[in-house]
């Protein structure tokens, strides 16, 4: 599965698989529909309000079939009513937030991408090119990923209760902060989940630098006791 990584504010990436051509083709589809059905109710409203200039006509049902996409993706972090639907969204290659103006030029570059052969040249550079980008995305240097649904790390995994006579390990754990574990938990879940060690590894790392940790315990089960030490010495 291809993916791509994404830089969070602690300076670790976290990777995220790239949304598939058939993602894309129905999130596409599903913004016709949108489209196509938001004309039909616009010019039922004309016509039943009895607007009779041509141009009032062509400029407000040619507005959402021409500004769709571009409109959505801005206000709606990268996303269309069929991205969010398919829980895909448009994402900078380095990892960043995409810009207004990457979203602009990927709806400029759209016309060539959707225009020509009913979009088979947008399928075949996503299917292609090994990023999932389509010619607006080359041009913007955007590409969309997969928003893969966070698993929670169960109760038994990671929290202890006050209750109970665990005996922390590490006491520096009390220096983390609540962005700090969630960040740990997260790159549990990638390894755990996708099978990709390296965010785990980097988290490690940092986190024995921050606290100034010297052990020879496997960065999972270091992670994972640094958690449970966290969650004891934080609910006393």
């Amino acid at each position: 599965m291809q993916t791509i990584q994404v830089r969070t504010t602690q300076n670790v990436f976290i990777q995220y698989p790239l949304a598939s051509v058939g993602d894309r083709i129905l999130a596409y589809l599903f913004d016709r529909v949108v489209v196509i059905a938001f004309m039909i109710a616009l010019g039922t409203f004309l016509f039943y309000a009895k607007i009779q200039s041509e141009w009032v006509w062509i400029l407000l049902l040619a507005f959402p079939y021409i500004f769709y996409s571009v409109f959505f993706e801005i206000f709606m972090n990268g996303q269309t009513l069929g991205k969010h639907l398919l829980k895909i969204r448009v994402m900078r290659l380095n990892g960043t937030p995409a810009t207004i103006g990457d979203y602009v030029l990927r709806w400029v570059f759209a016309i060539l991408d959707f225009g020509f052969l009913g979009g088979a040249i947008a399928v075949i550079l996503v299917a292609a090119g090994g990023k999932g980008q389509r010619l607006g995305d080359l041009v913007a240097g955007t590409t969309v990923i997969k928003l893969v649904e966070q698993k929670e790390i169960t109760a038994e995994q990671v929290f202890v209760t006050a209750e109970t006579e665990y005996q922390p390990v590490f006491m520096q754990a009390v220096q983390l902060t609540e962005r700090d574990v969630e960040l740990i938990q997260r790159a549990l879940e990638v390894n755990r989940d996708v099978g990709n060690a390296a965010p785990m590894l980097a988290v490690t790392e940092k986190v024995k630098t921050q606290l100034g940790i010297q052990t020879d315990l496997p960065p999972i089960k270091l992670l994972y006791t640094l958690i449970k030490d966290f969650n004891h010495l934080t609910s006393r």
